[in-house]
């Protein structure tokens, strides 16, 4: 990909999962990486295996320093590091900050660091992993899912106000991904992501897609395009539907009980 070719690209949350495979497949097509994660371990051990200069630590002030190491400029960010917060309004108030934190405030932060920098010399990319969950909903889950709507809401305005001067912007929204993140959704997990998880490559595979072809909307299970747009034209039908799936968690947690 002549666009990230040769580029200097961050990707926080890479020590595994989706986070890994976007690192190895930046790297794989020429790009100079920087792999962030909080696990000091694990973002050494991505780097070491494609090449790449890792830079751990918290995702939300990770810019400073990966600019640094990348030689003072930063043409690429992957925003993937999240958080996957179970439960509803009764979710300790912890949790929802960290959701919060993680899920949202995080790319608003690396924005504050990178746009003006991108607009000064009219080009810059910022990839957002958002999940399906961004564009639908996860039952069991409320701080992910109302977190992630707000990812999903903070790249839209991103792309709407800054495409005219050179930035791109990408919302990368998959179903479930067989990552150490859906091995902890549970029986929820389960019942809705696991029949049709797909591989974290896969994820990469689609991203690339989207870059070549300067689509903001990234969707590597492409079904859910026809579960958004039944949400917009049909809320009530929509919503029935999942409350289903509601039922049938608590009939699954019931049983294991």
């Amino acid at each position: 990909m002549e666009a990230v070719r040769d580029k200097a690209v961050v990707v926080t949350g890479a020590g595994g999962g989706i986070g890994a495979a976007l690192a190895r497949r930046f790297a794989a097509e020429g790009a100079r990486v920087v792999v962030n994660d909080l696990d000091e371990a694990k973002a050494e051990r991505t780097a070491d295996e494609i090449g790449a200069l890792a830079v751990p630590g918290d995702a939300s002030a990770v810019v400073p320093a990966a600019r640094d190491a990348l030689g003072g400029a930063i043409d690429v960010f992957c925003a993937n590091a999240g958080v996957g917060t179970g439960g509803g309004p009764d979710a300790p108030e912890d949790d929802w900050a960290l959701a919060w934190d993680v899920n949202v405030m995080a790319h608003v932060r690396a924005t504050r660091d990178l746009v003006p920098e991108w607009l000064e010399r009219g080009s810059g990319r910022f990839i957002s992993t958002v999940s399906a969950a961004g564009l639908l909903t996860m039952v069991a889950a409320a701080p992910y899912s109302v977190t992630k709507h707000g990812a999903y809401a903070f790249a839209e305005w991103l792309s709407l106000t800054y495409r005219h001067r050179g930035i791109h912007v990408h919302a990368i929204c998959p179903q479930g991904v067989r990552t150490d993140m859906l091995d902890a959704t549970g029986t929820a997990g389960d019942l809705v992501l696991a029949p049709g998880a797909i591989e974290p490559a896969a994820v990469a595979d689609a991203l690339c897609a989207a870059i070549e072809e300067d689509r903001f909307l990234v969707l590597p299970h492409p079904e859910v395009a026809g579960y958004y747009t039944a949400r917009a034209a049909e809320p009530d039908r929509w919503l029935g539907s999942m409350n289903r799936l509601q039922r049938k968690l608590e009939q699954a947690e019931g049983s294991a009980s």
